[in-house]
């Protein structure tokens, strides 16, 4: 009998859009509208953001589905950059994977989560911590918030222990469930709703004084996060039934439902409530809904968008723990994320560090964690997508006339954008960017001082 068994090859199609699209659709949509509201002030700048952010998510998909045909392995990034710049690389973008790729993101939907269910019962928002602490761009928090995300948080971690066939039977169902709602909130909102079509000509006084161009490349990072979930389908490689056919499928099929959905939910929002008005608001859903259907109506769309975030959590308590598991089978993590449970076929050990790590993400600021999130996983992106420009020069390799056409047309409109952003956002979120430099630097020592010797063996 084999000590420690491996992943098992459970997922089809439908299993994997559902993943990239639960993945996608959560945290930035439901909240990142309002902020970009006080930040651009101009109803066709934050569609035109969104727009730019579905241009540059597609792209990424296309290319991330040439690279994931070639590798249909568990890992993503971990595994194109191992296999294009050695395994130092490799390791930091998994590294990165643990903090900004999932345990952050997984707090950030959770506390979403949170502000939706205080439409019922308002302690619940963030805004009612009890303690909170700031110092510029850095904020702590806590209340009940952080309880009602940290519970949720544990819910998702114990029942993804109980194996993916198990799991994934729940977030079809949830998937299910939050396009369904999206659909509705969105044809009801234009045939029913009392909205008023002049909110997307009305502009609002800005609450930054950045010059647009720059804040538009601030806010690029909040879109990444709302578009973060593109490449979900590559992080479980290893359990998908034909990965060289639903891989590619999954990715584009997924983001391109996701960025139709974008669109049209922040044309509703605007339609529903003028831009003054949803300024800093986290839970934007809720305000178009109470202002679209009455407070009644209201209720029931908060609450189903709750459950949508729920889709969302899921998601990424499923998908992380499979990167750690790749990167510990090269010796690149912790060695006891490796380790499968021999009866339920699920890494126990990495979904419950995982979890750990998200419950205790919960204590800082909302803001603080999007943007976190979005610079470091786009930094790493952006090198994946690079890599693709020397993969391609091997002989053998499989190439997508998509990403074919017009080259490399298709790598650049995701790495120029990418470059972009990083550079603006080390200029004007010095802190963040700070944040995000120290988890780099924690991440280069353990691999130089615990891992390097294991890890190069491995590789080579």
């Amino acid at each position: 009998m084999n000590a420690n068994p491996g992943l098992l090859r459970q997922l089809g199609l439908y299993s994997a859009i559902a993943l990239v699209i639960s993945n996608m659709v959560g945290t930035g949509i439901f909240t990142t509208t309002g902020f970009l509201a006080g930040q651009l002030g101009s109803p066709k700048l934050v569609l035109v953001i969104w727009l730019v952010g579905a241009v540059f998510a597609l792209a990424g998909a296309f290319c991330y589905s040439e690279l994931g045909i070639n590798f249909p392995a568990s890992g993503g990034e971990y595994v194109y950059l191992t296999r294009a710049f050695g395994p130092t690389w490799g390791f930091m973008s998994g590294w990165v994977s643990f903090f900004a790729g999932f345990s952050a993101p997984i707090a950030a939907a959770a506390l979403a989560f949170s502000d939706y269910l205080s439409y019922f019962a308002p302690a619940l928002a963030q805004e009612k911590a009890w303690w909170r602490w700031s110092n510029g761009e850095f904020g702590l928090q806590f209340g009940y918030a952080q309880f009602a995300a940290a519970g949720l948080i544990l819910v998702f971690t114990i029942l993804n222990l109980f194996g993916v066939e198990f799991i994934a039977r729940i977030q079809n169902t949830l998937t299910s469930i939050k396009v369904l709602v999206l659909l509705a909130f969105i044809g009801f909102g234009f045939t029913v709703g009392q909205g008023d079509w002049s909110h997307l000509s009305q502009a609002t006084e800005r609450t930054v004084t950045t010059s647009i161009p720059a804040q538009f490349a601030i806010s690029l990072f909040w879109i990444y996060v709302g578009y973060s979930g593109w490449n979900a389908a590559t992080y479980v490689a290893e359990e998908l039934r034909k990965p060289e056919r639903t891989l590619p499928w999954a990715l584009m099929l997924g983001t391109a439902v996701v960025a139709v959905l974008y669109l049209l939910l922040n044309v509703v929002f605007i339609y529903a409530v003028p831009l003054g008005d949803m300024k800093g608001v986290i839970a934007v859903g809720s305000l178009a809904a109470k202002a679209l259907f009455g407070p009644q109506v209201a209720g029931i769309f908060a609450g189903l968008l709750a459950v949508s975030l729920m889709s969302t959590v899921n998601a990424m308590v499923t998908i992380g723990p499979r990167l750690y598991y790749a990167m510990a089978k090269n010796g690149a993590f912790l060695p006891v994320a490796a380790k499968v449970h021999e009866k339920w076929r699920t890494p126990v050990p990495a979904i419950l560090c995982q979890g750990g790590l998200a419950m205790l993400m919960t204590v800082f600021s909302f803001g603080l964690l999007m943007v976190y999130i979005g610079f470091l996983l786009n930094f790493f992106a952006v090198l994946a997508v690079i890599s693709l420009l020397k993969f391609r020069r091997r002989e053998g390799w499989q190439k997508l006339g998509v990403v074919s056409f017009a080259w490399p047309l298709m790598p650049m409109l995701f790495v120029i954008p990418g470059i972009w952003m990083t550079v603006y956002g080390a200029m004007l979120a010095p802190a963040i960017s700070i944040s995000a430099a120290v988890t780099l630097a924690a991440g280069a020592l353990v691999y130089h001082f615990k891992l390097k010797k294991t890890g190069e063996s491995l590789v080579s």
